[in-house]
């Protein structure tokens, strides 16, 4: 049992020396670079802790004063290094540009810096201002006037690029933007030209040949049959003589027809065809068979004799036989 408590002495005088030796380690300082200056002027203020590189170290922090007569102008960037001969050693320091306006001697109070060792304080400074010196020999001058200085439009164009970047850059874009609008290959527009209106007899005996196929008569829709061969030569009529057949009468057409170059056969034709189908239509008239093939064939040999003959080629005197 003695044995044992001799170990645990032991082992916690060597913890305790370990420590010892790890605090003695760390030093702290604290200096001015000019303990004197003129009203006004600036000195910096640097607080160093050496210290074991594995600990940590939090330093005060100092932001607008350290007196009420001494400001901080600024907090400078912190400088760190470690010993050439042993780089477990690390040293930071922390500097503080400062001033003041009035005359007069100052302390620089002790500053704590904490580390895992414990803390340790940075000695006391004394920053004394000292006043302006004024030749009294010279008489009293004005207050210097504002002086004049060159501003050049590369300067204010440096100063505000920024502001005119962007926009100058919109307008760019937008000006790319017109420009490819305006440039770019415009795809060609294929108008596929229209195609020539039938003539009026071509159209009437296209429905007639069909009409003559569907069989109607012989499926006994003998009304349907007369109906629709009574209204292709309406229209053709309409199309061919310029007449209003489809709102006419039988005998209204005929009438129209009456100096139209027609002739007698070809009016006779057109005569059976309209009134057998006014009969089939509106008096219920049971046609023969004969009459029903005669009818559809009068209204194809009247399309056929009355079509629209082409206007004859006119040879011009000297242009016949290919002569010049």
């Amino acid at each position: 049992m003695n044995q044992y408590f001799k170990y645990l002495i032991a082992l916690i005088l060597t913890a305790g020396s370990f420590l010892q030796a790890r605090a003695q380690a760390v030093q702290v300082d604290a200096h001015l670079e000019k303990s004197t200056i003129p009203l006004g002027d600036q000195t910096t203020l640097h607080l160093s802790i050496r210290f074991n590189a594995k600990d940590s170290v939090s330093f005060p922090k100092l932001a607008d004063s350290i007196r009420a007569k001494v400001q901080i102008v600024s907090v400078n960037k912190p400088d760190t290094s470690f010993d050439k001969n042993d780089i477990t050693i690390e040293t930071i320091d922390r500097s503080y540009t400062i001033t003041s306006f009035d005359t007069g001697q100052y302390v620089i109070p002790q500053y704590e810096l904490k580390t895992k060792t414990g803390v340790f304080k940075t000695p006391e400074l004394v920053l004394t201002i000292s006043p302006v010196a004024v030749d009294t020999t010279k008489g009293v001058y004005d207050i210097k006037q504002p002086i004049a200085v060159a501003y050049s439009w590369q300067e204010w164009l440096k100063d505000n690029s920024p502001k005119i970047a962007f926009p100058l850059l919109a307008v760019l874009v937008i000006a790319a933007v017109i420009w490819y609008l305006r440039k770019r290959p415009k795809k060609p527009v294929f108008v596929k030209p229209a195609e020539p209106e039938k003539p009026a007899h071509v159209i009437a005996l296209d429905k007639l040949y069909a009409l003559r196929e569907q069989k109607l008569w012989q499926q006994d829709r003998i009304k349907e049959y007369h109906s629709q061969i009574s209204d292709v030569m309406r229209h053709y009529l309409e199309k061919r003589y310029s007449i209003s057949a489809n709102e006419q009468t039988t005998d209204e057409i005929l009438a129209s027809l009456r100096y139209m170059d027609i002739t007698e056969p070809e009016r006779a034709m057109l005569k059976q065809v309209l009134v057998l189908s006014d009969l089939v239509k509106f008096a219920k008239e049971k046609p023969l068979a004969a009459e029903n093939e005669h009818s559809i064939n009068n209204a194809i040999d009247f399309v056929v004799k009355t079509q629209l003959k082409p206007a004859p080629t006119i040879i011009k005197e000297g242009e016949s036989d290919g002569l010049v």
